[in-house]
């Protein structure tokens, strides 16, 4: 997918493009390519019948320009503006994805745990999907609860991300290191590539590039292997360093390092998976707990060519960035709005639970076993599965399905020397329906 270039400016129609700038009637086009933050392929077919349009580009060029900032990787510097709809975007995470009170109301503290692994499910599982991972969400969701193990290397790079963004969760309040971002490799690569022993290790070779599946265009050539170890140390203190003197709003650093550690391409392949992750571990470091139960990968991987195109966009318009970001921005509104449909189908299924609601003493990961062998979503629960989904210890989750046998809704069954599972027992349906009475 090969995107068009823009077109050079002219020095000699700068003045032009000053004056169209000032002119009253341009002002709604220019805040709507300003808002959209449009690319020339756009702004081009945007351009009135009397107004040329590579003097249209040259007057959004110059009033982006001036608000600009710029940040600077080994020789590469790149840069980037603040829009309005962007400040907008930002004020409405901050309000919802941090850690005021209002925000924690939307996940309910009863189900905050299951909601949350699920969510990193949905995560690893779309996050390996779009580098390659072939298989269902069904079969992927299945493998992780019951804590299979992989069969093949699809399976492997899903299994390898979801443990990866649990234990990134878990140390989110380290700071970003050259070691760190080699062990984060390591989590994500292991047992996947070609080569074993480029696991965790940044590449010795410029063999690499990005190319379009498809067409074979190739999409980005990465810096040379001997400019990793400068630009990663650069990385490092950028995603580090507090300064109020420069200070750049965290979601728009946590962009930016997706953004830039996908650009240097360190290893030899795994690269995409890395960036994603880290944006994750950036944004929880900072306080946004709501992201771990946002599934950003999936809504990119709904639409796979906007974010190459994002990439694109950006590299060919002088490393602007304001692209990149302007759409992962778009990504994590989608990504909070089908969150908030996400939970109010799972409260809505909840409302089910009021026919259990006569069974006493039992707790919400008991409802929620009822509740799923009542609907036969699934027919069989083992011990090690409830653990997973509700990420509680194996023993509280053997406690939970055998006070259900004692209480006559379930029933154990072998499913092999060691392991036993628990099905609907026989007098399932007639102890539900005196419970209903």
């Amino acid at each position: 997918m090969k995107v068009e270039p823009t077109p050079s400016l002219n020095p000699q129609k700068q003045l032009e493009a000053v004056q169209m700038l000032t002119d009253p009637n341009m002002q709604p086009l220019f805040q709507k390519i300003s808002s959209e933050y449009l690319y020339w392929d756009k702004v081009k077919y945007m351009a009135p019948k009397n107004v040329d349009k590579q003097i249209l580009w040259q007057a959004v060029k110059i009033q982006r320009l001036l608000n600009a900032q710029d940040i600077k990787f080994g020789k590469y510097i790149f840069h980037f503006t603040i829009t309005k709809n962007m400040l907008a975007l930002l004020h409405d995470f901050d309000m919802n994805f941090g850690g005021s009170l209002g925000t924690k109301s939307i996940i309910p503290t009863t189900d905050k745990n299951y909601y949350l692994i699920s969510s990193i499910m949905e995560e690893a599982i779309a996050s390996s999907q779009m580098e390659g991972a072939s298989t269902t969400r069904r079969i992927a969701k299945d493998m992780l609860r019951k804590q299979l193990k992989p069969t093949n290397k699809s399976q492997q790079m899903i299994v390898n991300n979801y443990e990866t963004i649990n234990r990134i969760s878990k140390g989110s309040k380290d700071d970003f290191s050259v070691d760190g971002l080699l062990d984060i490799h390591r989590s994500i690569s292991s047992k996947t590539l070609d080569n074993s022993e480029d696991e965790g290790v940044f590449r010795k070779n410029d063999d690499i590039f990005v190319v379009d599946g498809i067409t074979g265009f190739v999409a980005h050539t990465p810096p040379s292997y001997t400019e990793i170890d400068e630009m990663i140390n650069d990385l490092c203190e950028f995603a580090n360093s507090d300064s109020h003197d420069n200070f750049i709003h965290p979601i728009i650093k946590g962009i930016i390092i997706h953004f830039i550690l996908a650009y240097i391409h360190p290893f030899a392949d795994g690269n995409g998976r890395t960036a994603r992750s880290l944006f994750y571990w950036y944004m929880i470091k900072k306080g946004y707990w709501l992201t771990e139960y946002l599934s950003i990968s999936r809504i990119i991987y709904t639409n796979k060519k906007a974010y190459e195109k994002a990439y694109q966009y950006t590299e060919n318009d002088g490393n602007d960035l304001s692209y990149f970001i302007q759409y992962h921005l778009d990504v994590m509104k989608k990504a909070f709005e089908e969150l908030k449909k996400y939970l109010q189908r799972k409260i809505d299924e909840q409302q089910n639970i009021l026919r259990f609601i006569g069974i006493t003493n039992i707790n919400e990961r008991q409802r929620y076993v009822l509740r799923t062998i009542s609907e036969s979503k699934r027919t069989l629960f083992t011990p090690k599965e409830l653990a997973t989904q509700f990420d509680i210890s194996p023993k509280s989750a053997r406690t939970d399905l055998q006070d259900l046998v004692e209480m006559g809704y379930l029933s154990p069954t072998n499913l092999n020397k060691r392991a036993i599972g628990y099905i609907k027992s026989e007098q399932f349906e007639e102890l539900i329906k005196a419970s209903s009475k």
